[in-house]
Formats: C-alpha cells, structure tokens, sequence
C-alpha cells in the first residue's frame, strides 16, 4: 500500500505533483544544497494522494465542486459564505486511521522523545510555479507542540485551501478547483523567535534588476514580515563584488521593526504572541554584516541550482546563531517582465497628505476607500484607493478592485507590496498614519514615480503614462547618459537604453540619506546636546559619526555605479552653495553668510580650502571605498566649479593625496565646464583633466551675466544664446583637438533637442539627459524617420 508520508530527504522538484511546490523544493534543498552550506530545516510531507483520498469520505469532492459551480468570486459575501460552508465540511470529516497513523509515526521519529516544536504549513501542486504563486493562500501553524495539536493543525490546512482569499485567487489564474490538490509539510521550528528572520529576494523586486540580492529583515518568527505588520531592515547586496569576495553591501535601511512575533508562554492557549521591540533594538539592525553576506551567498546558491530568479523565506535561530533557509520559491512578478517599460510622470502637486515606501513606480487615482477590516472589504469598487492598517491574503478578492493601495504598515515584502506588484498597481506601504489623515471617499492620487518614497496627495491629478519598446528604438549618433541624483531609482534608470551616468550628483545622497553637514560629524563631541540628539536619529543604525557619513556616501554612489556598471559613472564631488550645507543638522556654525552663494564658497575652491579639506577627505575615504574595496571601477570623478587653472592644479594634487591619482586603476577625473574661463583657457584646464562635462546652467548664467534663480530675468536665460554656444563650441573642440572626454550634463539639451542637435554636429561625446527625456531625445537625434515609427 502507498504511503501518504514522504521525508523531505526523500523529495525533489520532480515530486511536485506529489507534495506540491514548497515541500518539493525543501526537499530538492536538502537533497543537493546541504553540501554547499545551505541549511535547511527537516521534517516531512503528506502526499497529495492522502488528500484525495481524503476528500473521498463523506462525498466531500462532489459537494464541493457543486458548490464552488458557477461562484461568482467578485460577490465577496456569497465567497464567504461558500467557503465557510467547504471547510466546515472538510473539519468535520476525520482523517482516516492509516493517514492519522502514518502521520503520528513520522512525528515520533522526528520528536525522538523531546518535546519538539513543529512548523505545519501547506504546498498545493499548483503552487510555486513560475508562472504563478499560490504562497500565502493557505494556513501556516507556528511552534505546534505535541500530537493533538499536530493532528489539528494539519486538519485545519487541509480546510484552508477553501479560504476565501485561495478559492479567488484560483479563479483569477485561472486554476480548475478540483486539479489542485493539498500536502502538508511539518518542518523542525528554527528559534527565530529569539533571533530574526525576513524574506529575499535574487533580484530587485521593484525594477526586476537582476544583479542584487535583496534582503529584508527584522526581530522574531517571519509571519511578521510576510505579513506586512512590521517595516523591516532591508539590504542590498552586489552579486559581482560578493562571487569576487570583496566588499558586497549596496544599501542598508533602517526599518522600524516595532513589534515581533515570538514563543507564547508555556500553558498558554495560543502558541505565539506578538510583543513589543524595545526602543534601542529598534535603533539597530536585526543582522549583522556577516549575516546579510551569508544570507546572499546561500541566495546565490539557490538562484544557481534552479536557474531562475527566487523568492526565499529564512530565519536566525537567536540560540545557536545559525541561519537556515526555510523555503524557497520562484519569482514570479519581475522575472516574467518583458522588453518594454511603462513610464508614470505627475504634471502637478498639491496637499501631500500622507507618505511611505513607494511600490510599483506607477501612480494611481481615485477615491479613498478606508478599511478597517476584512469585513468591510466588499466596500470597494472598481478604480477605489484602498486604504488599510495592512492586508493579508483575505483582502485578495477586492484588492484587484484598486486603482492603488496604502498602508500603516509594511515594507517591501509585504503583502500589500507583493500582491500590488503582481496586479501592476501602485502602493505606498508603512505610511503610519494613512487611516486617520484620509477621509472616506476623499479624491486622492498615489504617486510611486518619484523614487523610494511615495506619496498620496489630494484629489486627482494629472499624470503622463507612456510605453517604452527597448528593443526597438533606431540607432542615434551620440552616446545618451543619463543624470542621476537619486541612488532608489538608479536600478529602474538602468532598464533605459544608455552608456552611463555622465552626473551623479552627491548633494543627493548628503541631503537624502545623510542630512548632517560633515563638520557636526566630525566634531560630533563639541556639539550642544539637541545636535547630539538629531545627528544620532540620523545615524541610527550605525555607531561612529564619521563611519556613518562614509558608509552612507559610500552606499549611494555604490547603487548607482553597480546599476549602470559596466558603462562609466561619472560621480561629480560635492557642489553645495554655503547657504544649502547650512540648512543641514549642524550646519549654521560651520557656514559663511553670502549674500550669493551661487557665486561664492563652492566646487573646488572648497576642497582645497583649510577649514573644509577635512569633509572633502570624506568624499574621498568613500569614493576609495566603492572603487577599490567594492571593484567599481566604472566610477570616475568630476570636479565642480573650477575657477582657474592654479585650483585645477590643487585639487588634483589633493585627490591624488587621499588616493585618487589621475590614470591609476584607470581612474579618470573629468571638470565641469560651467564658467567662460574653462573654455576660453580649455587647453590648459585639460593638463590635469581627463576631459570636460559642459554644465550649460552654470555657462549660460556666467556668460550673460543674469541669475538663473531671479524670476525678474529669468525670461533672458537661453542655453541657445550665441555667445554661450561660442564658448561651447570653443570647448569642444580643444577636447577634440587633445583627443579626451567632452561630454553635457546641463540641463539645456533635457529641454531643447534641437540644441541636442546643435551639440551632436559640434562633435560632443555624450549628451547626459534626465532620466524622463532619454526616448524622445533619442528619437529626435535618430531622425525623423525614425520618430514616425
């Protein structure tokens, strides 16, 4: 007689019909992954031969396929009552003394006396495919103990492939109910209860770039991740730099991590309970850097062995410190995108009226449907904004309903996010506050376009949609860069056609994830107490003021360069005006009063000036860091501002003496040519330049002589103007003539392709545009013939 139980040592992914998707795959790991250091729990799985076999009793199977006939899953109340009535069929019908048996049998041989605590969790055949994940459909059983409980817990799985949430979600991909059957799986608990635990992903779930491995992370047992009820640590790891063994961590974000699932006390009735995160544990990361290495190396491993992009779930057992790999799955969202691209841009703003993690780069409209549990749920309608504390899997029946979706809570392995993901809609999870600040019914617009933040803003508001075919845009007779500021959309930039970055600015990246002028860090013990105090929220996370400027600076100049690498990524050094460093924590004591900072203490002048050579070795300690500890040698350096050639001289000595020498390890360092005398004396700039970068803005105010921020002559500013395309010209080609870089990163040919045009019959190299201009910019300088098509 066939048994109805299989060890997973005994399983593969051939045995899918068999046990289903997850528990084929855990034992597909355990079977040919162990000896490459993967760790996963053991356990056992029923068949889903024993679920048929189940499902013939009491002539379950024909009543369920009578009632499931013609269910019209879009009538959430009519779903309920259906699937209320299934399972409480499926309960009250006992399993069968040999699986009962058999099942008791593997437990034993799993407990060996002890007093285990068991995960029981579902796998249907359907499930985990590559085209679609049925993960989270079912009932998962955390720190089951003991034979009774077992036995219910696996009863209660079996009833669960009726929840409401699996029965719509089988309609909607389009699953015959009666093909799909049911295996348990029950695995050994890792104490992650005492640890940590979270999900990655071998991709980025956002853009589908394919060289991270994203990782997300936070204190106790992982349902609260899955779930979204916490906003988790996330990292980002670099495949090239980790298979090279050198420094592989991207990206590290601080998450909120305020609360996490763990053990319930002995004798308690439930068998876990959610509790509180103390303040200063939420103040740091829940891995460590050994950690997120480790994890992303067995990440590689699985991603090699199966060949695709996966989804993994792991835990940290708090009492032994080692990490185990409890499931893995295929992606099934990002690895399915095609060769084309959809671009979301808002035309206006008005009253932002709440803020979070943006999912999905889309943006969405319409009235704001506040839910504040599943029974509300049939409220929603079609083009609806849901708005919610969280979601879970029972929400999915209407959550295809909505134009977007916003929660408290989450992060970007969410639910909200996944399923947000999976239906293309837009949604901007952990906002806090998102049920009380949105009114029911109110006009609301959701914006995921703008990088990691997204925001709902009042009433609905124009936006441009457009589809980009990135196999099909016609040969153009220059480079196109791209300028790139913001490190969170550099993945997304990169699935553009482009050569590179000819901008990457580092004001970005100070402002946005450091937010302290240098000076404070530096000096952070002379510092009052209420500075102390903001620079340390800033810094949370990381232990030594310094360390974190760097790291930080580090970590955002890294995302961009990995993203467009191997194509050059030209990272201009600071160009803060005084009176922008001043608004920074801690700035105001360290800055001069100019009554024009445009004109005043910036660019180079800066760098080699005594009092501020300090942050500027900064720059330098963290550029040294991407290039030589991480391998991106696809950065090169730029120079802002160089008022004459003595400066050029200095700083180049300067950056050879922290490290960056001109021409070693292929180091290039290019200057901006953004004032009349680095194109009047171009020939001797280019002594101690690798080539120039036109910054029109600059140029253009300097040689007519107005400020491009006063609105009284704002009407004369034209990069078009004779004079300026004199100087340019007179640019181009001394670096022509000397045979080295010349390429724009001014904002003019953004704006003005036929001055593209202009500078493309001059010679230039490379135009760098804004992301949000690069097709219809390359369509116009690939000709007319090729706009048509």
């Amino acid at each position: 007689m066939t048994s109805y139980i299989l060890p997973f040592d005994q399983l593969g992914l051939h045995d899918v019909p068999v046990v289903g998707g997850k528990n084929a795959s855990i034992g597909e790991m355990i079977r040919h992954l162990a000896r490459l250091d993967v760790s996963v729990p053991h356990g056992f799985a029923t068949t889903a031969q024993a679920y048929r076999d189940f499902l013939s009793q009491s002539d379950l199977q024909r009543r369920i396929a009578a009632a499931l006939d013609g269910l019209d899953v879009g009538d959430v109340e009519k779903l309920a009552q259906v699937g209320a009535q299934i399972r409480g069929w499926i309960l009250a019908t006992p399993f069968s003394q040999k699986l009962q048996k058999e099942i008791l049998a593997a437990w034993e041989k799993m407990n060996a006396g002890g007093d285990i605590a068991v995960a029981v969790r579902s796998s249907a055949t359907a499930e985990d495919l590559p085209q679609a994940s049925f993960a989270g459909q079912q009932e998962t059983f955390l720190n089951v103990r003991g034979r009774d409980q077992l036995l219910r817990s696996m009863h209660e799985v079996y009833a669960s492939l009726f929840n409401d949430r699996a029965i719509a979600y089988r309609v909607h991909q389009g699953f015959d109910h009666g093909n799909v059957a049911l295996s348990v799986g029950v695995q050994h608990m890792v104490r992650s209860d005492l640890g940590s635990s979270g999900v990655m992903f071998t991709l980025d779930t956002d853009s589908g770039f394919r060289d991270v491995v994203f990782i997300t992370a936070a204190y106790g047992l992982g349902e609260t991740v899955v779930q979204g009820a916490v906003n988790p640590d996330e990292f980002y790891v670099y495949k090239p730099a980790l298979r090279a063994g050198r420094v592989s961590i991207l990206r590290r974000n601080l998450g909120g991590k305020a609360i996490k699932l763990v053990y319930a006390e002995p004798g308690s009735n439930a068998r876990v309970r959610t509790v509180d995160v103390a303040p200063q544990e939420r103040m740091r990361f829940s891995i460590t850097d050994e950690d997120i290495v480790t994890l992303a190396r067995q990440a590689l491993t699985i991603e090699e062995h199966y060949g695709c992009p996966m989804d993994i779930e792991w835990g940290k057992d708090g009492a032994t410190g080692k990490i185990y790999i409890l499931q893995a799955r295929p992606e099934t969202v990002q690895s399915r995108a095609g060769r084309s691209i959809q671009r979301f841009t808002l035309k206006n703003r008005s009253r932002i009226l709440a803020c979070g993690r943006s999912i999905g780069q889309r943006i969405g409209a319409g009235p704001a449907r506040v839910i504040r549990n599943v029974s509300e749920m049939a409220r929603v309608q079609n083009g609806d904004v849901l708005i919610a504390d969280m979601t879970d899997p029972d929400w999915e029946p209407v959550m295809k309903r909505a134009a977007a979706i916003v929660t408290n809570r989450g992060g970007r392995t969410c639910h909200a996010a996944i399923i947000a993901r999976e239906l293309g809609i837009p949604a901007v999870v952990g906002c806090g506050d998102a049920t009380s600040v949105l009114r029911e019914g109110q006009e609301a617009t959701v914006s995921c376009a703008e990088g990691d933040t997204g925001y709902v803003d009042e009433g609905i508001l124009v936006y441009e949609r457009r589809q980009i075919e990135l196999d099909s845009l016609p040969p153009v007779p220059v480079r196109i860069m791209m300028n790139v500021g913001n490190p969170d959309r550099a993945f997304d930039f990169a699935g553009i056609p482009h050569k590179g970055v000819g901008l990457a600015r580092l004001e970005f990246i100070i402002n946005r994830m450091i937010g302290v002028h240098p000076r404070a860090l530096l000096e952070f013990e002379q510092q009052e107490a209420s500075i102390k105090d903001a620079i340390r929220q800033q810094m949370a996370g990381y232990t030594d003021p310094v360390g974190f400027y760097v790291e930080k600076l580090a970590e955002g100049i890294a995302q961009i360069a990995a993203a467009f690498a191997p194509e050059p990524v030209i990272v201009r050094l600071s160009d803060f005006k005084s009176n922008e460093y001043a608004n920074l924590i801690g700035g105001r004591q360290y800055e001069p009063h100019e009554e024009n900072p445009m004109l005043g203490f910036r660019g180079a002048s800066r760098y080699v000036d005594e009092g501020f050579r300090p942050c500027f070795e900064l720059e330098c300690r963290a550029l040294k860091r991407v290039r030589n500890d991480m391998g991106l040698k696809n950065v090169q350096l730029m120079v802002p501002f160089v008022r004459t050639v003595k400066e050029a001289a200095e700083v180049t000595r300067l950056l050879a003496a922290n490290g960056l020498e001109r021409g070693k390890d292929d180091l290039k360092i290019i200057m901006m040519c953004e004032l009349p005398t680095n194109a009047l004396l171009a020939d001797k700039y280019l002594e101690y330049f690798d080539g120039m970068s036109i910054g029109s803005n600059d140029m253009t105010q300097l040689t007519l002589g107005l400020d491009r921020d006063s609105g009284i002559v704002a009407k004369a500013f034209d990069e078009r103007d004779e004079a300026v395309k004199a100087l340019l010209a007179m640019a181009i080609g001394a670096c022509r003539k000397q045979r080295k870089y010349i390429g724009i990163c001014g904002q003019g040919p953004s704006d003005h392709p036929e001055f593209a045009r202009w500078l493309v019959d001059q010679g230039i190299d490379s135009i760098s545009l804004n992301p949000d201009t690069v097709v219809e910019t390359w369509l116009y300088l690939a000709g007319d013939e090729a706009k048509g098509r």
